[in-house]
């Protein structure tokens, strides 16, 4: 085995049955809608820990957040790249907050609006004391694009915890998907803030969900920000 395969081999995490339960339990609990911030003023104060999610313009977040919550409409979708347009706060179970954020490198955004929601996403995402870890979102059929490694770049010199999360893994071939997952380990292997495993889902098939779901349940118990 190779020294590649010997990390993807320990990167695997596999959770326990009571793991797996505290991730089905914190997720069945209520989950309310904090509020929406379009500028500095609006970003929450409090000291749940948060966990944002951050990806490429339609690459599946409002789904994913849904497909956790196991709610249809807790996060809208939309077929429409760029709809998500300020930073929305979730408040679950008293446990933990979700942070839906606005997608990058969707060209055909107003470019003064794509500009001052990039700024206010980096500022939040370099500076916001409660964020605990970012779940960068990367289409299972494309892989890392540059503007997902300048994120990357960003967080890792903020000393931001982060994991890449696959999305719509139900789509690719399995042997290509198994490839594309093989070659973020070993990019993700050169980033120091990067968990070193990286997670398929699927919010139409649920690959996945419940391994997040013990994730982030494990992150919802650490001590609390502030």
């Amino acid at each position: 085995m190779s020294q590649a395969q010997d990390t993807r081999a320990a990167a695997e995490r596999v959770f326990s049955p009571q793991e797996l339960e505290a991730g089905r339990w914190l997720f069945a609990q209520d989950c309310i809608f904090l509020g929406a911030a379009v500028d500095d003023a609006g970003l929450p104060g409090g000291n749940l820990n948060e966990v944002a999610f951050a990806g490429r313009s339609n690459v599946g977040k409002s789904s994913l957040i849904n497909a956790l919550s196991g709610r249809k409409t807790l996060a809208r979708t939309s077929h429409t790249p760029g709809r998500t347009r300020q930073i929305n706060f979730f408040e679950l179970g008293g446990r933990l907050v979700l942070v839906d954020l606005p997608g990058y490198g969707y060209a055909r955004a107003a470019k003064t609006d794509a500009r001052r929601w990039t700024a206010l996403t980096r500022r939040y995402l370099k500076g916001h004391a409660p964020l605990r870890r970012v779940l960068l979102l990367i289409d299972s059929r494309h892989g890392l694009k540059d503007n997902d490694r300048e994120i990357m770049a960003e967080l890792d010199a903020a000393a931001v915890s982060y994991q890449v999360v696959l999305t719509k893994a139900d789509k690719p071939a399995r042997a290509a998907l198994a490839a594309t997952r093989d070659a973020l380990r070993d990019e993700l292997a050169g980033h120091p803030a990067a968990h070193p495993d990286c997670v398929l889902t699927s919010a139409h098939s649920g690959e996945g969900i419940a391994s997040l779901r013990a994730g982030l349940a494990v992150l919802a118990a650490a001590p609390q920000a502030g």
